[in-house]
């Protein structure tokens, strides 16, 4: 039966410890790249704070994936470097007890972190996806916030420009207004000594009342004559005047439906019948679009019925002697007959790249539910791999604290990151399985995992210069005794 002892504890209390510190700042640090790719979804649109921390915790979500992985390797190295740079691992060895036997509690651990990020990538991960991109969505359609400065350009309302020389008290001084609503040649110019900025009560009209102005404007519509080219304008002095321009500074949030048919959104059992369902009529589709091609329109002649395609060949050419009629011939009809070819070609290769693309983008969207679906199982195993990277290479190195540690797992991780990206564009352009690529990072990490599990297990110092300078001076005596041998055999003959 098995029984918690005071070294599965002691194991246990200084992983999770770690674990949990570099699982925070993986997530920091992550969200914060998350963020600087969607600032100017952010900046500038007035939303409100509780729409701010809806897209933080979403985007928080999104990123466990990422960060759950190289938690567990940096942990684990550290965890692991402190237990041999303070020599406790040593005394473990030489109590008899195997290295094995000192991560058992934390291979437990991280077997049930392995199946818990199954779940979270199947159940939480797709619902956070689909309200973290929705909401990405609305913001991009809201309008920035009403913000004219002074001494430039303000471009914030559509066709649009605003020029305010200064602003005391919410009022606007020596006002510039151009607007394009009715095109660049048509723009209406609009000047006024003062003015201030009023929203509507529905929101979604701005009110600019001017103050001591004039507005100009040209007719380009309305010539005097057909025979001036001359153009008339309108010309405009106020003393108050309200321009009424639509602006909708109310944020509109999109339904999360939007999003129900892309494969970010579905767990392993939609993946799976979205994958079976498209492929069954991708099947169809190619298979009545050959016959079609075949039975129809194969260079204009009709299949034999009953026949193969080949033995319908062999059999017209037995009938018909394709080039002793064309030469017999006039030679009008041969241009005609030409042309005719020519254009039957030319509509086939219209219909053969029309079924192309109808089937490509099937293709498409049956190869990202699989890249999907694969990366449901990837995370767990990726887990799993750099647990079995860390621990060993931390009781190697036996070096710990946040220097020789971070850099390793850095290094580590953009290994992986670039294989595994990699293998998805691999996928992605339909050069490679799925399954090929998006395993291809696990494939690859998993025997560096078991060499340097058995370097730990046998004691082995990977990082000793001196037994590489050995290694390299042996193969380098060997090589030149080779070498020798050829020479004074060549110097006997």
């Amino acid at each position: 039966m098995f029984r918690i002892k005071k070294i599965d504890s002691y194991i246990f209390k200084r992983f999770i410890t770690q674990f949990l510190m570099t699982f925070l700042i993986c997530i920091f640090i992550l969200l914060m790249q998350f963020l600087w790719k969607h600032v100017s979804e952010l900046i500038g649109k007035g939303v409100g704070w509780s729409v701010l921390a809806e897209f933080f915790i979403y985007a928080i979500f999104s990123v466990v994936p990422m960060a759950l992985p190289l938690a567990i390797l940096l942990a684990s190295l550290m965890t692991f470097g402190n237990l041999g740079e303070n020599f406790e691992l040593t005394a473990m060895k030489a109590a008899g007890i195997s290295l094995f036997r000192i991560i058992r509690p934390l291979i437990i651990f991280i077997s049930f972190v392995c199946v818990g990020a199954f779940f979270f990538s199947n159940y939480v991960l797709p619902v956070a996806q689909t309200k973290l991109y929705t909401l990405v969505i609305s913001l991009k359609q809201k309008s920035p916030e009403l913000d004219i400065p002074t001494g430039e350009f303000y471009s914030g309302i559509p066709n649009v420009q605003i020029y305010v020389k200064d602003k005391k008290d919410h009022i606007l001084k020596n006002v510039m207004i151009y607007n394009f609503s009715g095109g660049f040649e048509n723009a209406e110019v609009t000047v006024a000594d003062s003015g201030k900025v009023q929203f509507t009560e529905d929101k979604k009209y701005i009110m600019l009342s001017l103050f001591d102005g004039e507005s100009f404007s040209n007719l380009n519509n309305q010539k005097l004559s057909s025979s001036t080219t001359s153009i008339p304008y309108r010309r405009e002095i106020f003393k108050t005047k309200d321009l009424l321009i639509d602006f909708n500074s109310d944020f509109t949030r999109y339904d999360e439906s939007i999003l129900k048919n892309e494969h970010v959104s579905k767990n392993f059992q939609q993946l799976t019948h979205s994958i079976d369902s498209v492929s069954k009529d991708v099947n169809v589709s190619a298979a009545l679009q050959g016959k079609t091609l075949v039975d129809q329109h194969f260079f204009g002649r009709d299949v034999i019925f009953g026949s193969s395609l080949n033995d319908s060949l062999k059999k017209v050419r037995k009938i018909y002697n394709t080039d002793s009629l064309f030469l017999s011939l006039p030679q009008e009809a041969m241009v005609r007959v030409s042309n005719s070819a020519v254009e039957k070609a030319k509509l086939m290769s219209e219909t053969v790249e029309y079924n192309k693309t109808m089937i490509g983008s099937q293709v498409t969207y049956i190869t990202k539910h699989e890249i999907e679906r694969h990366r449901k199982f990837t995370l767990s195993f990726a887990c799993l791999i750099f647990f079995f990277i860390g621990a060993p290479l931390g009781a190697i190195i036996r070096k710990g604290g946040l220097g020789m540690p971070v850099v390793i797992s850095v290094i580590m991780f953009i290994i992986y990151y670039i294989i595994d990206n990699t293998g998805y564009k691999m996928v992605k352009e339909g050069l490679w399985l799925s399954y090929q690529g998006m395993w291809l990072s696990s494939f690859v990490l998993l025997p560096i995992g078991i060499f340097l599990t058995y370097k730990a297990v046998v004691d082995a110092s990977i990082l000793d210069t001196e037994q590489y300078i050995k290694a390299w001076a042996l193969i380098k005596s060997k090589f030149n005794s080779i070498r020798n041998r050829k020479i004074k055999l060549i110097d006997s003959k």
